[in-house]
């Protein structure tokens, strides 16, 4: 079992998402999600803070790959482009710089049709936590 497929088994609000693992390696996932009708917001587009939360869990399954804890010392997203209900997007996240205990991770999102619809940045903090 992979350290993605740890985390996925026992994170119940990316579940409730619908995202699946598409592939992982260590600092470097795929994650994908489909837009449904309950993830929109009153534009009738897909609402930001399901892109991020998308975003957002590539970014900690990218960074969770030894066997302490990784958490976000913070974030940032640009919102490129709009998405809509049944758009598959496909968040990949990727290692720029690990030093110490901090981290970058830059994160993609894109539509189906290769549009990149969101940028993410995340900065992560390994505790002393093991993972069990």
């Amino acid at each position: 079992m992979t350290a993605a497929d740890r985390l996925m088994r026992d994170d119940y609000a990316s579940q409730a998402l619908g995202i699946e693992i598409v592939a992982a390696e260590p600092g470097d996932v795929t994650l994908r999600m489909t837009v449904r009708r309950d993830m929109l917001n009153g534009f009738g587009i897909t609402h930001g803070g399901m892109v991020f939360a998308l975003a957002d869990t590539a970014f900690a399954f990218a960074c969770n790959e030894g066997e302490t804890v990784t958490v976000a010392a913070g974030a940032d997203i640009s919102f490129l482009a709009p998405t809509r209900e049944d758009d598959v997007l496909t968040a990949h996240a990727r290692r720029v710089s690990l030093r110490g205990r901090s981290g970058i991770y830059d994160v993609t999102v894109t539509t189906a049709s290769g549009d990149v619809a969101a940028e993410f940045r995340g900065r992560s903090r390994t505790t002393s936590t093991s993972i069990d």
